[in-house]
C-alpha cells in the first residue's frame, strides 16, 4: 500500500540485452498482458466503497484510521521484501533501485507516526498494540514467503501490484476528490509526478525481466501478481469494514 515509495529517490537503470526472445514478445509486454488479464480485478478495487468514500470525503474516521494503522504495519514488512529483492537482482542498477526503495518504505512509514497518526489522534501506543488484522498479515506474509522463496523475476511480479495499482486507483481519486476534503492530505500523496515516474520504471524493470524468462517463470510470474493484486482489493475491504481478529481467537478463550 505505498503511496509515494520513491517520490524521493528516483534512479534511472539504463535498457538492457535481452538474452531471448520469450514466447509473447510479437504480441505485448509482460506488463501488458498481466494488466488485461487483471483487469476485472482492478475495476472491482477501484469501486470499492473505501476509495470511493475516500474520494469524495464520506469515508468513516475508524475506517481510515483502521488503514492508516495497518498501512504503517504493511511498510515495514514491504521495506524487507524489497531489501530481499534487491539482494537477487540481475544488475547494480536494480540492486540499487530496490534498495532505495526499502529504505524509504521505512521513512514513509516513520513519518506516518508524525503526520496522519497525529492528525488523527491515533497514539503510539495504539499503533503498537495494534496487531496485524487479517488481511495485512495475509498480504505481508506473502510478500515474504515470495521474497525469500522465489527467484527475483517472480518477485518483481509480487510487488508490483502495490505500486502500479496504487498509481492507477491514486489518479481516480485524485480526479474525483471532493472540495474540503478532510483526507485531503493523504490523497495528495496519489498526485505526485515523481511516484508515478517511479512506477514506470519498475513496470519497465519487470518486462525486461520478463523478456528474459522463460515459459514457466512467466507463468509463476503471472500467479503473483494476481495473487499481490487480490490482496490489494482484501486490504481495502478489510479496512473499509475495520475487520480484526474474531474473539473467538483469543488465548483466553481457546484455553478455557
Amino acid at each position: 500500500m505505498i503511496k509515494y515509495l520513491l517520490d524521493s529517490t528516483l534512479v534511472i537503470v539504463p535498457n538492457h540485452k535481452i538474452l531471448f526472445k520469450s514466447p509473447w514478445a510479437d504480441d505485448m509486454s509482460f506488463s501488458q498482458d498481466v494488466w488485461q488479464r487483471n483487469l476485472a480485478l482492478y475495476e472491482k478495487t477501484l469501486a470499492l466503497p473505501f476509495n470511493q468514500e475516500l474520494a469524495n470525503g464520506t469515508l468513516s474516521k475508524a475506517a481510515f484510521c483502521h488503514y492508516v494503522i495497518q498501512d504503517a504495519h504493511y511498510l515495514v514488512a514491504y521495506g524487507r521484501a524489497l531489501a530481499v529483492c534487491a539482494a537477487k537482482a540481475f544488475d547494480a542498477d536494480d540492486i540499487i533501485l530496490f534498495t532505495e526503495s526499502a529504505k524509504v518504505a521505512i521513512i514513509v512509514e516513520r513519518s506516518l507516526h508524525d503526520s496522519f497518526m497525529q492528525e488523527f489522534n491515533i497514539s503510539k501506543d495504539e499503533f503498537e498494540n495494534t496487531p496485524l488484522s487479517l488481511a495485512c498479515h495475509h498480504y505481508t506474509s506473502f510478500l515474504t514467503a515470495t521474497a525469500w522463496s522465489e527467484s527475483y523475476p517472480v518477485i518483481l511480479a509480487a510487488i508490483l501490484p502495490c505500486f502500479w495499482i496504487y498509481a492507477e486507483i491514486g489518479k481516480g481519486i485524485v480526479n474525483n476528490s471532493s472540495e474540503n476534503n478532510p483526507y485531503q492530505a493523504w490523497i495528495d500523496t496519489y498526485a505526485g509526478e515523481e511516484f508515478n515516474l517511479a512506477v514506470k520504471q519498475v513496470i519497465e524493470t519487470i518486462d525486461r525481466v520478463a523478456a528474459r524468462s522463460d515459459a514457466d517463470t512467466i507463468e509463476k510470474m503471472h500467479q503473483a501478481y494476481t495473487r499481490g493484486a487480490e490482496l490489494e482489493w482484501l486490504f481495502w475491504e478489510s479496512a473499509y469494514n475495520t475487520r480484526t481478529w474474531p474473539t473467538g481467537l483469543k488465548n483466553e478463550q481457546i484455553n478455557n
